[in-house]
């Protein structure tokens, strides 16, 4: 009996649901204000890390910025500063070393307080074929990419737990989705990311902290200059994405607490392709789309962006 009625009560909800993402489709949802907030961005020296802290600051967000590079991050500091009259804190750090993510996570907590919304955007790429990757550049890869985001919500998670309020941002990609050729190491890292930040949305929910809010990104290459010379066969299809509009999108994204974004919008259907059809088939529209390829001419500079 309980069987039937969880079932039935299943199905109600699930009706619910889905008539509820159809008003949201037609009705665009209220974004929250950010106004306030202590947003935390690594990566924020460069590319997209500093275009969304331009973005966050203009929405009246406080910014605290992370970056390896020093020079880059107070650079970033001084444009929100100038551009929004934002508050801004820079701080150089490796997000690879777990003692130095903490060591400078209790520096932020002492000097300018908890962090509301953590954006994880650091990230590198080698480009290179798996058995030309030297093994230290595939473990800085995966330290980057994947295990800084263990060693930050660690460092910042139990003070949005005890306020029940909230956001973490992963900036992953489309290649933590669906593999690419050469990037094998890069594609493991965000695979491990995603899979991360899901299990840890999940982990929230069933522990009745609702008020802390998750966003995966999830983005084909962004013209930062990471990924300088990847291409793509067809670009109305698939095309290499502006920063700006990435960056919009994002913030977008974590206005309107909305747990996964893919662009191009392409990405949805290439997802649903992957785990419907043959293999043979995926294989076949793969070389079609110019998987195979998307590499062949990628000259980046590994830059930490994203």
């Amino acid at each position: 009996m309980h069987f039937l009625l969880e079932t039935l009560w299943v199905l109600a909800r699930s009706l619910f649901y889905c008539l509820e993402s159809l008003v949201r489709f037609i009705i665009p949802v209220r974004r929250k204000s950010v106004s306030g907030e202590l947003v935390l961005l690594t990566g924020a020296g460069s590319g997209i890390g500093r275009l969304m802290a331009l973005e966050f600051s203009r929405l009246g967000a406080r910014l605290v910025l992370w970056d390896i590079n020093e020079e880059g991050n107070n650079e970033t500091a001084r444009m929100v500063r100038d551009m929004h009259g934002a508050r801004a804190y820079a701080y150089t750090c490796d997000c690879s070393d777990r003692e130095e993510v903490y060591r400078v996570a209790s520096q932020v907590k002492r000097e300018v307080g908890d962090v509301t919304i953590l954006v994880n955007n650091a990230g590198i790429v080698t480009g290179k074929k798996f058995m030309d990757s030297p093994d230290a550049l595939i473990e800085k890869t995966l330290e980057v990419n994947s295990l800084a985001h263990f060693w930050m919500y660690k460092a910042f998670l139990p003070a949005m737990i005890a306020a029940n309020h909230g956001h973490l941002v992963s900036i992953a990609s489309s290649a933590g989705l669906i593999g690419v050729n050469g990037l094998a190491d890069y594609c493991a890292s965000k695979f491990a990311a995603i899979g991360f930040a899901e299990s840890m949305a999940l982990e929230l929910l069933a522990s009745g902290c609702d008020g802390v809010k998750t966003t995966i990104v999830c983005p084909f290459f962004i013209n930062t200059g990471m990924f300088e010379g990847a291409n793509t066969k067809w670009p109305r299809l698939m095309p290499i994405l502006d920063p700006e509009y990435a960056c919009r999108k994002i913030v977008d994204a974590v206005q309107k607490e909305q747990v996964y974004l893919y662009m191009p919008r392409s990405i949805y259907i290439a997802i649903a392709m992957k785990n419907f059809l043959p293999t043979k088939m995926g294989v076949l529209l793969g070389e079609y789309l110019g998987a195979f390829n998307f590499m062949a001419k990628f000259k980046g500079n590994g830059k930490k962006s994203d």
